[in-house]
Protein backbone atom coordinates (compact mmCIF):
# COMPACT_ATOMS: atom_id res chain seq x y z
CA UNK A 1 0.00 0.00 0.00
CA UNK A 2 1.15 3.41 -1.20
CA UNK A 3 4.17 1.73 -2.41
CA UNK A 4 4.90 -0.66 0.76
CA UNK A 5 4.04 -4.43 0.06
CA UNK A 6 2.65 -4.72 3.87
CA UNK A 7 -0.21 -3.79 6.11
CA UNK A 8 0.04 -0.62 7.71
CA UNK A 9 -0.11 -1.58 11.64
CA UNK A 10 0.48 -3.78 14.41
CA UNK A 11 -1.36 -6.04 16.11
CA UNK A 12 -0.86 -4.33 19.17
CA UNK A 13 -2.70 -1.19 17.58
CA UNK A 14 -5.67 -2.97 17.40
CA UNK A 15 -6.66 -2.60 20.93
CA UNK A 16 -6.19 0.87 20.98
CA UNK A 17 -8.45 1.51 18.30
CA UNK A 18 -12.00 2.99 18.75
CA UNK A 19 -13.39 1.01 15.81
CA UNK A 20 -12.51 -2.29 14.09
CA UNK A 21 -13.63 -3.05 11.23
CA UNK A 22 -13.70 -6.83 9.98
CA UNK A 23 -14.57 -6.96 6.61
CA UNK A 24 -14.69 -10.74 4.58
CA UNK A 25 -12.85 -11.86 7.47
CA UNK A 26 -13.90 -14.69 10.05
CA UNK A 27 -10.68 -13.94 12.15
CA UNK A 28 -12.37 -15.90 15.58
CA UNK A 29 -11.52 -19.19 13.12
CA UNK A 30 -8.93 -18.09 10.50
CA UNK A 31 -6.77 -15.46 12.65
CA UNK A 32 -7.94 -16.76 16.08
CA UNK A 33 -4.32 -14.98 17.55
CA UNK A 34 -4.96 -11.80 16.10
CA UNK A 35 -8.82 -12.11 17.45
CA UNK A 36 -7.73 -11.98 20.79
CA UNK A 37 -6.45 -8.53 20.41
CA UNK A 38 -9.78 -7.46 18.62
CA UNK A 39 -11.52 -8.58 21.88
CA UNK A 40 -8.84 -6.69 23.80
CA UNK A 41 -9.99 -3.95 21.26
CA UNK A 42 -14.27 -4.81 22.43
CA UNK A 43 -13.23 -4.72 26.15
CA UNK A 44 -11.49 -1.52 25.86
CA UNK A 45 -15.08 0.28 24.45
CA UNK A 46 -14.14 -0.31 20.47
CA UNK A 47 -17.10 -0.62 18.30
CA UNK A 48 -16.91 -3.53 16.05
CA UNK A 49 -18.12 -3.63 12.84
CA UNK A 50 -18.36 -7.18 10.64
CA UNK A 51 -19.15 -7.30 7.43
CA UNK A 52 -19.27 -10.63 5.92
CA UNK A 53 -22.33 -12.43 3.99
CA UNK A 54 -22.66 -14.84 7.09
CA UNK A 55 -22.92 -14.39 10.62
CA UNK A 56 -19.87 -16.00 11.43
CA UNK A 57 -18.47 -16.66 15.08
CA UNK A 58 -16.55 -13.55 14.34
CA UNK A 59 -20.03 -11.60 13.91
CA UNK A 60 -20.98 -12.89 17.23
CA UNK A 61 -18.78 -10.64 19.31
CA UNK A 62 -19.74 -7.76 16.86
CA UNK A 63 -22.07 -4.82 17.70
CA UNK A 64 -23.08 -4.70 14.39
CA UNK A 65 -23.14 -7.36 11.77
CA UNK A 66 -23.80 -6.93 7.67
CA UNK A 67 -24.48 -9.51 6.16
CA UNK A 68 -24.13 -8.44 2.19
CA UNK A 69 -24.75 -10.15 -0.73
CA UNK A 70 -21.48 -11.99 -1.96
CA UNK A 71 -19.63 -9.67 -4.01
CA UNK A 72 -21.05 -6.65 -3.42
CA UNK A 73 -18.29 -4.61 -1.66
CA UNK A 74 -17.18 -1.75 -4.10
CA UNK A 75 -21.14 -1.16 -3.81
CA UNK A 76 -21.11 -0.81 -0.34
CA UNK A 77 -17.73 0.96 -0.08
CA UNK A 78 -18.18 3.55 -2.13
CA UNK A 79 -21.73 4.18 -0.95
CA UNK A 80 -20.23 4.62 2.32
CA UNK A 81 -17.97 7.26 0.99
CA UNK A 82 -20.26 9.31 -0.77
CA UNK A 83 -22.39 9.11 2.14
CA UNK A 84 -19.34 10.13 4.54
CA UNK A 85 -18.58 12.89 1.40
CA UNK A 86 -22.05 14.17 2.11
CA UNK A 87 -22.59 14.39 5.67
CA UNK A 88 -19.27 16.34 5.87
CA UNK A 89 -17.42 13.75 7.83
CA UNK A 90 -14.04 13.80 5.25
CA UNK A 91 -10.59 14.67 6.84
CA UNK A 92 -10.45 17.54 4.61
CA UNK A 93 -6.59 18.94 5.83
CA UNK A 94 -5.73 15.13 5.62
CA UNK A 95 -7.06 14.75 2.06
CA UNK A 96 -5.96 17.92 1.44
CA UNK A 97 -1.90 17.75 2.03
CA UNK A 98 -1.62 14.24 1.71
CA UNK A 99 -3.91 12.31 -0.86
CA UNK A 100 -4.37 12.93 -4.97
CA UNK A 101 -6.80 12.00 -7.32
CA UNK A 102 -9.96 13.21 -4.69
CA UNK A 103 -12.06 15.48 -7.23
CA UNK A 104 -12.20 12.43 -9.58
CA UNK A 105 -12.73 9.85 -7.03
CA UNK A 106 -15.88 11.73 -5.13
CA UNK A 107 -17.32 12.33 -9.17
CA UNK A 108 -17.39 8.57 -9.63
CA UNK A 109 -19.37 7.70 -6.32
CA UNK A 110 -22.77 9.94 -7.71
CA UNK A 111 -24.80 7.00 -8.55
CA UNK A 112 -23.62 5.23 -5.10
CA UNK A 113 -26.68 6.53 -3.31
CA UNK A 114 -27.91 4.54 -0.35
CA UNK A 115 -30.69 3.45 -2.36
CA UNK A 116 -28.93 1.79 -5.10
CA UNK A 117 -26.38 0.20 -2.37
CA UNK A 118 -29.21 -1.01 -0.48
CA UNK A 119 -30.55 -2.99 -3.39
CA UNK A 120 -27.08 -4.26 -4.39
CA UNK A 121 -26.15 -5.43 -1.33
CA UNK A 122 -28.88 -6.36 0.35
CA UNK A 123 -28.84 -4.39 3.44
CA UNK A 124 -30.86 -1.43 4.74
CA UNK A 125 -30.16 2.11 3.52
CA UNK A 126 -30.46 3.08 7.04
CA UNK A 127 -27.42 0.64 8.21
CA UNK A 128 -25.29 1.54 5.73
CA UNK A 129 -25.69 5.11 6.44
CA UNK A 130 -24.94 4.65 10.35
CA UNK A 131 -21.79 2.71 9.18
CA UNK A 132 -20.62 5.38 7.01
CA UNK A 133 -21.06 7.93 10.19
CA UNK A 134 -19.57 5.51 12.34
CA UNK A 135 -16.43 5.23 10.00
CA UNK A 136 -16.32 9.10 9.16
CA UNK A 137 -16.29 9.80 13.29
CA UNK A 138 -13.55 7.72 14.11
CA UNK A 139 -10.32 8.57 15.06
CA UNK A 140 -9.00 5.45 15.55
CA UNK A 141 -10.17 2.76 12.89
CA UNK A 142 -8.47 -0.02 12.42
CA UNK A 143 -9.86 -1.72 9.13
CA UNK A 144 -9.30 -5.22 8.55
CA UNK A 145 -9.97 -7.89 5.78
CA UNK A 146 -8.64 -11.13 4.61
CA UNK A 147 -10.02 -13.60 1.70
CA UNK A 148 -13.06 -12.72 1.84
CA UNK A 149 -11.95 -9.05 0.22
CA UNK A 150 -9.97 -11.12 -2.06
CA UNK A 151 -10.99 -14.18 -3.68
CA UNK A 152 -12.86 -12.61 -6.23
CA UNK A 153 -12.39 -11.07 -10.03
CA UNK A 154 -12.70 -8.30 -8.62
CA UNK A 155 -10.00 -8.69 -5.77
CA UNK A 156 -7.76 -5.32 -5.75
CA UNK A 157 -10.48 -2.94 -6.76
CA UNK A 158 -12.16 -4.52 -3.48
CA UNK A 159 -9.04 -3.49 -1.50
CA UNK A 160 -8.54 -0.52 -3.42
CA UNK A 161 -12.44 0.82 -1.92
CA UNK A 162 -11.23 0.15 1.50
CA UNK A 163 -8.10 2.08 1.43
CA UNK A 164 -10.34 5.04 -0.10
CA UNK A 165 -12.64 4.61 3.22
CA UNK A 166 -9.51 5.28 5.40
CA UNK A 167 -7.86 8.19 3.03
CA UNK A 168 -11.28 10.00 3.09
CA UNK A 169 -11.35 9.90 7.36
CA UNK A 170 -7.65 10.08 7.69
CA UNK A 171 -7.12 7.14 9.22
CA UNK A 172 -4.09 6.22 8.10
CA UNK A 173 -0.71 6.84 9.19
CA UNK A 174 -1.00 7.19 13.10
CA UNK A 175 -0.76 4.84 15.43
CA UNK A 176 -4.32 2.47 16.01
CA UNK A 177 -5.21 4.02 12.62
CA UNK A 178 -4.74 1.88 9.87
CA UNK A 179 -5.21 -0.95 6.72
CA UNK A 180 -4.72 -4.48 8.17
CA UNK A 181 -4.82 -7.19 5.56
CA UNK A 182 -4.66 -10.45 7.33
CA UNK A 183 -2.62 -13.02 5.19
CA UNK A 184 -3.90 -16.17 4.30
CA UNK A 185 -1.03 -18.33 5.32
CA UNK A 186 1.64 -18.31 7.25
CA UNK A 187 4.58 -16.40 5.73
CA UNK A 188 2.76 -15.29 3.19
CA UNK A 189 4.42 -11.97 4.07
CA UNK A 190 7.67 -13.28 4.16
CA UNK A 191 7.30 -14.79 0.72
CA UNK A 192 6.45 -11.34 -0.96
CA UNK A 193 9.10 -9.95 1.19
CA UNK A 194 11.46 -12.19 -0.44
CA UNK A 195 10.56 -11.83 -3.70
CA UNK A 196 8.31 -14.71 -4.30
CA UNK A 197 5.73 -12.17 -7.07
CA UNK A 198 6.50 -12.03 -10.38
CA UNK A 199 7.33 -8.25 -10.85
CA UNK A 200 9.20 -7.85 -7.70
CA UNK A 201 12.76 -9.11 -6.38
CA UNK A 202 13.44 -9.43 -2.79
CA UNK A 203 12.57 -6.05 -0.63
CA UNK A 204 9.37 -5.93 -2.95
CA UNK A 205 12.65 -4.12 -5.46
CA UNK A 206 11.33 -3.58 -9.14
CA UNK A 207 12.11 -6.28 -11.09
CA UNK A 208 11.50 -3.87 -14.15
CA UNK A 209 13.65 -0.82 -12.89
CA UNK A 210 17.48 -1.23 -14.73
CA UNK A 211 18.83 0.11 -11.98
CA UNK A 212 17.89 -2.18 -9.23
CA UNK A 213 18.25 -5.40 -11.02
CA UNK A 214 22.44 -3.87 -11.41
CA UNK A 215 22.18 -3.96 -7.56
CA UNK A 216 21.20 -7.55 -7.77
CA UNK A 217 22.76 -8.80 -10.84
CA UNK A 218 26.11 -7.46 -8.84
CA UNK A 219 25.56 -9.47 -5.67
CA UNK A 220 24.59 -12.53 -7.33
CA UNK A 221 26.82 -12.06 -10.87
CA UNK A 222 23.85 -13.29 -13.03
CA UNK A 223 22.18 -11.07 -15.11
CA UNK A 224 18.09 -10.82 -14.38
CA UNK A 225 15.38 -10.56 -17.00
CA UNK A 226 13.51 -7.57 -16.80
CA UNK A 227 10.33 -9.06 -18.00
CA UNK A 228 8.02 -10.39 -15.01
CA UNK A 229 7.16 -14.21 -14.93
CA UNK A 230 3.89 -15.57 -14.36
CA UNK A 231 1.64 -15.65 -11.13
CA UNK A 232 0.10 -18.86 -9.91
CA UNK A 233 -2.95 -18.35 -12.36
CA UNK A 234 -1.22 -18.00 -16.01
CA UNK A 235 1.08 -20.63 -14.61
CA UNK A 236 -1.85 -23.15 -15.17
CA UNK A 237 -2.84 -21.19 -18.32
CA UNK A 238 0.65 -21.90 -19.15
CA UNK A 239 0.42 -25.29 -18.52
CA UNK A 240 -2.72 -26.22 -20.41
CA UNK A 241 -1.00 -24.06 -23.64
CA UNK A 242 1.65 -26.47 -23.23
CA UNK A 243 4.26 -23.66 -22.65
CA UNK A 244 5.13 -24.32 -19.37
CA UNK A 245 6.59 -28.08 -19.10
CA UNK A 246 8.12 -28.24 -15.98
CA UNK A 247 7.44 -27.53 -12.63
CA UNK A 248 8.64 -27.51 -9.06
CA UNK A 249 6.40 -27.40 -6.36
CA UNK A 250 7.90 -26.56 -2.39
CA UNK A 251 4.99 -27.02 0.08
CA UNK A 252 1.96 -26.54 -1.74
CA UNK A 253 -0.74 -29.15 -2.93
CA UNK A 254 -2.41 -27.71 -5.49
CA UNK A 255 -3.98 -30.40 -6.62
CA UNK A 256 -6.24 -29.79 -4.46
CA UNK A 257 -6.14 -26.37 -3.66
CA UNK A 258 -6.30 -24.89 -7.19
CA UNK A 259 -10.12 -23.51 -8.22
CA UNK A 260 -11.30 -25.62 -10.96
CA UNK A 261 -9.25 -28.51 -9.31
CA UNK A 262 -10.32 -30.92 -11.62
CA UNK A 263 -9.06 -28.60 -14.63
CA UNK A 264 -5.94 -27.84 -12.34
CA UNK A 265 -4.59 -31.41 -12.29
CA UNK A 266 -5.22 -32.15 -15.88
CA UNK A 267 -2.89 -29.48 -16.68
CA UNK A 268 -0.44 -31.24 -13.90
CA UNK A 269 -0.44 -34.19 -15.54
CA UNK A 270 0.29 -32.80 -18.65
CA UNK A 271 4.34 -31.48 -17.76
CA UNK A 272 6.81 -32.98 -18.64
CA UNK A 273 8.25 -33.69 -15.31
CA UNK A 274 6.57 -32.45 -12.42
CA UNK A 275 8.86 -32.06 -9.09
CA UNK A 276 7.41 -32.22 -5.41
CA UNK A 277 8.82 -31.12 -2.20
CA UNK A 278 6.90 -31.72 1.22
CA UNK A 279 6.49 -33.01 4.36
CA UNK A 280 3.47 -35.41 2.91
CA UNK A 281 2.74 -37.54 0.23
CA UNK A 282 -0.28 -35.02 -1.03
CA UNK A 283 -2.47 -35.31 -4.22
CA UNK A 284 0.37 -33.24 -5.84
CA UNK A 285 3.19 -35.57 -4.95
CA UNK A 286 1.06 -38.14 -6.22
CA UNK A 287 1.24 -37.15 -9.26
CA UNK A 288 4.85 -36.22 -9.20
CA UNK A 289 7.44 -37.69 -11.53
CA UNK A 290 9.98 -36.97 -8.16
CA UNK A 291 9.04 -36.78 -4.66
CA UNK A 292 11.50 -34.81 -2.36
CA UNK A 293 11.08 -35.00 1.32
CA UNK A 294 11.80 -31.95 3.18
CA UNK A 295 11.58 -30.89 6.57
CA UNK A 296 9.17 -28.98 8.43
CA UNK A 297 9.86 -25.45 8.71
CA UNK A 298 8.39 -24.80 11.79
CA UNK A 299 10.58 -27.27 13.96
CA UNK A 300 13.44 -28.65 11.51
CA UNK A 301 14.75 -25.87 10.18
CA UNK A 302 16.74 -23.13 10.87
CA UNK A 303 15.60 -19.63 9.42
CA UNK A 304 13.10 -16.55 9.77
CA UNK A 305 9.02 -15.78 9.30
CA UNK A 306 7.65 -12.80 8.82
CA UNK A 307 4.03 -12.34 10.24
CA UNK A 308 1.04 -10.04 9.00
CA UNK A 309 2.16 -7.18 11.02
CA UNK A 310 5.53 -7.13 9.31
CA UNK A 311 7.58 -8.81 12.36
CA UNK A 312 10.01 -10.59 11.40
CA UNK A 313 11.06 -13.63 13.52
CA UNK A 314 13.21 -16.50 14.02
CA UNK A 315 12.26 -20.11 13.37
CA UNK A 316 14.93 -22.40 15.23
CA UNK A 317 15.69 -26.29 14.57
CA UNK A 318 13.63 -28.18 17.74
CA UNK A 319 14.72 -31.33 16.55
CA UNK A 320 16.21 -33.18 13.42
CA UNK A 321 14.38 -34.11 10.39
CA UNK A 322 12.93 -37.85 10.40
CA UNK A 323 14.36 -40.24 7.31
CA UNK A 324 15.35 -39.13 4.30
CA UNK A 325 13.71 -35.42 5.18
CA UNK A 326 15.90 -32.34 4.32
CA UNK A 327 16.04 -29.03 5.13
CA UNK A 328 14.73 -26.37 1.79
CA UNK A 329 17.60 -24.82 2.06
CA UNK A 330 20.33 -27.77 1.62
CA UNK A 331 18.08 -29.17 -1.24
CA UNK A 332 17.84 -26.42 -3.27
CA UNK A 333 21.32 -25.40 -2.79
CA UNK A 334 21.79 -29.48 -3.97
CA UNK A 335 19.78 -28.53 -6.94
CA UNK A 336 21.73 -25.19 -7.94
CA UNK A 337 25.10 -27.33 -7.71
CA UNK A 338 23.45 -29.60 -9.85
CA UNK A 339 23.00 -26.99 -12.13
CA UNK A 340 26.59 -26.30 -12.27
CA UNK A 341 26.28 -23.48 -9.40
CA UNK A 342 28.08 -24.09 -6.65
CA UNK A 343 26.87 -22.16 -3.67
CA UNK A 344 28.94 -23.24 -0.81
CA UNK A 345 27.88 -25.21 2.33
CA UNK A 346 23.85 -23.99 3.24
CA UNK A 347 23.86 -21.72 6.12
CA UNK A 348 20.41 -19.98 6.75
CA UNK A 349 21.83 -16.66 8.74
CA UNK A 350 24.38 -15.93 5.47
CA UNK A 351 21.33 -16.50 3.53
CA UNK A 352 19.78 -14.03 5.59
CA UNK A 353 22.26 -11.17 5.61
CA UNK A 354 22.27 -12.02 1.99
CA UNK A 355 18.64 -10.52 1.88
CA UNK A 356 20.17 -7.84 4.31
CA UNK A 357 22.41 -6.53 1.80
CA UNK A 358 19.85 -6.14 -0.84
CA UNK A 359 16.63 -5.40 0.82
CA UNK A 360 16.69 -1.86 2.70
CA UNK A 361 13.90 -2.54 4.93
CA UNK A 362 15.59 -5.63 6.21
CA UNK A 363 19.35 -4.13 6.77
CA UNK A 364 18.63 -3.73 10.38
CA UNK A 365 17.93 -7.03 11.16
CA UNK A 366 20.68 -9.31 12.25
CA UNK A 367 20.31 -12.69 13.64
CA UNK A 368 21.58 -11.45 16.55
CA UNK A 369 19.01 -8.52 17.47
CA UNK A 370 15.99 -11.08 16.34
CA UNK A 371 17.04 -13.73 18.67
CA UNK A 372 17.39 -11.19 21.49
CA UNK A 373 14.69 -8.44 21.01
CA UNK A 374 11.70 -11.43 19.35
CA UNK A 375 11.33 -10.06 16.13
CA UNK A 376 11.18 -6.39 14.38
CA UNK A 377 9.37 -5.26 11.70
CA UNK A 378 9.65 -4.22 8.95
CA UNK A 379 11.33 -1.08 7.78
CA UNK A 380 14.50 -1.62 9.76
CA UNK A 381 17.33 0.55 8.06
CA UNK A 382 20.12 -0.25 10.38
CA UNK A 383 21.36 -1.74 13.34
CA UNK A 384 19.94 1.52 15.61
CA UNK A 385 16.61 1.18 13.97
CA UNK A 386 13.95 -0.10 16.32
CA UNK A 387 11.84 -0.94 13.10
CA UNK A 388 8.21 0.48 12.26
CA UNK A 389 4.88 -0.39 14.52
CA UNK A 390 3.17 1.71 11.98
CA UNK A 391 3.85 2.81 8.37
CA UNK A 392 3.19 5.76 6.43
CA UNK A 393 3.37 8.34 8.93
CA UNK A 394 5.11 10.79 6.25
CA UNK A 395 1.43 11.25 5.30
CA UNK A 396 0.80 13.76 8.53
CA UNK A 397 4.42 15.47 8.00
CA UNK A 398 3.87 18.91 6.91
CA UNK A 399 4.54 19.28 3.50
CA UNK A 400 4.25 15.29 3.62
CA UNK A 401 7.19 12.96 3.09
CA UNK A 402 7.39 11.66 -0.67
CA UNK A 403 4.49 11.50 -3.10
CA UNK A 404 0.48 11.54 -1.65
CA UNK A 405 -1.29 8.45 -1.49
CA UNK A 406 -3.66 8.01 -4.03
CA UNK A 407 -7.53 7.79 -4.25
CA UNK A 408 -8.81 4.80 -6.57
CA UNK A 409 -12.21 5.28 -8.57
CA UNK A 410 -13.69 1.48 -8.35
CA UNK A 411 -17.26 0.23 -10.17
CA UNK A 412 -18.88 -2.42 -9.19
CA UNK A 413 -19.29 -5.79 -11.06
CA UNK A 414 -21.00 -8.82 -10.07
CA UNK A 415 -19.51 -12.32 -9.48
CA UNK A 416 -18.78 -13.72 -12.80
CA UNK A 417 -20.32 -17.04 -12.36
CA UNK A 418 -23.43 -15.66 -12.20
CA UNK A 419 -27.04 -17.44 -10.80
CA UNK A 420 -29.65 -18.63 -13.44
CA UNK A 421 -32.44 -21.41 -13.81
CA UNK A 422 -30.03 -24.04 -13.81
CA UNK A 423 -27.55 -22.61 -10.90
CA UNK A 424 -29.70 -20.47 -8.86
CA UNK A 425 -28.09 -20.82 -5.08
CA UNK A 426 -24.78 -18.94 -4.50
CA UNK A 427 -21.81 -21.13 -2.74
CA UNK A 428 -19.42 -19.79 -0.90
CA UNK A 429 -16.34 -21.40 0.88
CA UNK A 430 -14.10 -20.88 3.81
CA UNK A 431 -11.76 -22.02 6.91
CA UNK A 432 -13.07 -23.70 10.22
CA UNK A 433 -11.27 -23.39 13.64
CA UNK A 434 -9.83 -26.79 13.48
CA UNK A 435 -8.56 -27.09 9.62
CA UNK A 436 -6.17 -25.18 7.21
CA UNK A 437 -6.01 -25.30 3.58
CA UNK A 438 -6.41 -28.46 2.33
CA UNK A 439 -6.01 -30.47 5.14
CA UNK A 440 -2.97 -32.05 4.07
CA UNK A 441 -1.32 -30.77 8.42
CA UNK A 442 -5.49 -30.98 9.90
CA UNK A 443 -7.52 -33.59 8.50
CA UNK A 444 -6.10 -36.73 9.48
CA UNK A 445 -6.22 -35.46 13.32
CA UNK A 446 -9.34 -35.73 15.46
CA UNK A 447 -11.36 -33.00 16.40
CA UNK A 448 -14.31 -32.30 18.46
CA UNK A 449 -15.69 -29.62 16.58
CA UNK A 450 -15.33 -30.92 13.15
CA UNK A 451 -18.32 -30.58 10.84
CA UNK A 452 -16.51 -28.48 7.93
CA UNK A 453 -17.08 -31.26 5.14
CA UNK A 454 -20.95 -30.60 5.38
CA UNK A 455 -23.27 -28.16 2.64
CA UNK A 456 -24.45 -25.54 5.41
CA UNK A 457 -27.55 -24.22 4.71
CA UNK A 458 -30.29 -22.19 6.17
CA UNK A 459 -33.45 -23.88 7.20
CA UNK A 460 -35.49 -21.58 4.63
CA UNK A 461 -33.16 -22.41 1.79
CA UNK A 462 -32.94 -25.87 2.54
CA UNK A 463 -36.57 -25.93 2.41
CA UNK A 464 -36.74 -24.23 -0.52
CA UNK A 465 -34.27 -27.09 -2.67
CA UNK A 466 -36.56 -29.86 -0.98
CA UNK A 467 -33.50 -30.89 1.66
CA UNK A 468 -33.41 -31.95 5.39
CA UNK A 469 -30.20 -31.85 7.79
CA UNK A 470 -28.29 -34.66 7.60
CA UNK A 471 -29.92 -35.79 3.97
CA UNK A 472 -26.78 -36.60 1.46
CA UNK A 473 -27.21 -34.69 -2.26
CA UNK A 474 -25.08 -33.92 -4.92
CA UNK A 475 -23.93 -30.45 -5.15
CA UNK A 476 -23.29 -29.08 -9.09
CA UNK A 477 -20.95 -26.32 -10.45
CA UNK A 478 -20.55 -25.44 -14.48
CA UNK A 479 -17.55 -27.39 -13.61
CA UNK A 480 -18.21 -29.92 -11.46
CA UNK A 481 -20.32 -32.39 -9.35
CA UNK A 482 -19.90 -33.15 -5.37
CA UNK A 483 -21.85 -35.62 -2.90
CA UNK A 484 -22.31 -33.49 0.37
CA UNK A 485 -24.36 -34.22 3.75
CA UNK A 486 -26.64 -31.16 4.29
CA UNK A 487 -26.01 -29.47 7.63
CA UNK A 488 -29.30 -26.66 8.24
CA UNK A 489 -27.61 -23.96 10.27
CA UNK A 490 -28.45 -20.91 11.97
CA UNK A 491 -25.85 -18.10 10.53
CA UNK A 492 -26.84 -18.49 7.05
CA UNK A 493 -28.88 -15.85 4.99
CA UNK A 494 -31.47 -17.01 2.79
CA UNK A 495 -30.26 -18.59 -0.81
CA UNK A 496 -26.68 -19.22 0.55
CA UNK A 497 -24.33 -22.03 0.69
CA UNK A 498 -21.27 -22.67 2.68
CA UNK A 499 -18.60 -25.37 3.33
CA UNK A 500 -14.98 -25.85 3.88
CA UNK A 501 -12.28 -26.74 1.19
CA UNK A 502 -10.53 -28.56 4.32
CA UNK A 503 -11.29 -32.37 3.23
CA UNK A 504 -10.72 -32.95 -0.32
CA UNK A 505 -10.27 -36.58 0.17
CA UNK A 506 -14.08 -36.76 1.19
CA UNK A 507 -15.27 -33.85 -0.25
CA UNK A 508 -13.65 -32.10 -3.74
CA UNK A 509 -14.85 -28.29 -3.24
CA UNK A 510 -12.51 -27.02 -5.76
CA UNK A 511 -13.90 -28.92 -8.44
CA UNK A 512 -17.10 -26.87 -8.31
CA UNK A 513 -15.23 -23.68 -7.72
CA UNK A 514 -13.95 -21.40 -10.63
CA UNK A 515 -10.71 -20.59 -11.93
CA UNK A 516 -11.74 -17.33 -13.65
CA UNK A 517 -9.24 -14.76 -12.00
CA UNK A 518 -8.77 -10.74 -11.15
CA UNK A 519 -6.66 -9.42 -13.89
CA UNK A 520 -4.80 -7.40 -11.51
CA UNK A 521 -4.11 -9.78 -9.01
CA UNK A 522 -4.64 -13.19 -10.79
CA UNK A 523 -6.42 -14.23 -7.76
CA UNK A 524 -9.28 -16.57 -8.50
CA UNK A 525 -12.89 -16.15 -7.74
CA UNK A 526 -13.32 -19.00 -4.62
CA UNK A 527 -16.24 -17.06 -2.97
CA UNK A 528 -18.90 -16.81 -5.57
CA UNK A 529 -20.06 -20.09 -7.00
CA UNK A 530 -23.29 -20.77 -8.52
CA UNK A 531 -24.62 -24.23 -7.64
CA UNK A 532 -27.16 -26.07 -7.48
CA UNK A 533 -28.62 -28.88 -5.41
CA UNK A 534 -29.84 -32.14 -6.91
CA UNK A 535 -31.27 -35.28 -5.06
CA UNK A 536 -29.01 -38.79 -4.75
CA UNK A 537 -30.89 -42.05 -6.06
CA UNK A 538 -30.92 -44.07 -2.83
CA UNK A 539 -31.26 -47.15 -5.22
CA UNK A 540 -28.48 -47.05 -7.09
Amino acid sequence: MFGAGGGTSSYREVEDADLVVLWGSNAREAHPIFFHHVLAAVRNDATLYVVDPRRTASAQFADVWLGLEVGSDIALANALAREIIASDLVDDDFVAQATSGFDEYAASLERWTLDRAAAVTGLPAQRIREFAHALGRSRRLQLCWTLGITEHVTAVDNVLSLINLALLTGNVGRWASGLVPLRGQNNVQGGGDMGAIPARLPGFADLRDAAVRDRFEREWGVPIRGEPGFHLSQMFEAMHAGTLRALWVIGENPADSEADATHARAALDALDILVVQDLYLTRTASMADVVIPAAAGWAESEGTVTNSERRVQRVRRALPPPGDARDDLAIVFDFARALGHDWGSPDAESVWDEVRRLSPNHAGMSYARLDTEGGLQWPCRDESDPGAPFLHGRLWERPIGGPPAPFNAVEWRPPLDALDDDFPLRLTTGRVLDGYNTGVQTSRLASPIRSGHTLDLAAVTATRFGVRDGERVAVASRRGKVEMQVRVVANLPPDLAFTTFHFPDRVDVNSLTSDTWDPKSGTAEFKATAIRIEPIDDTR
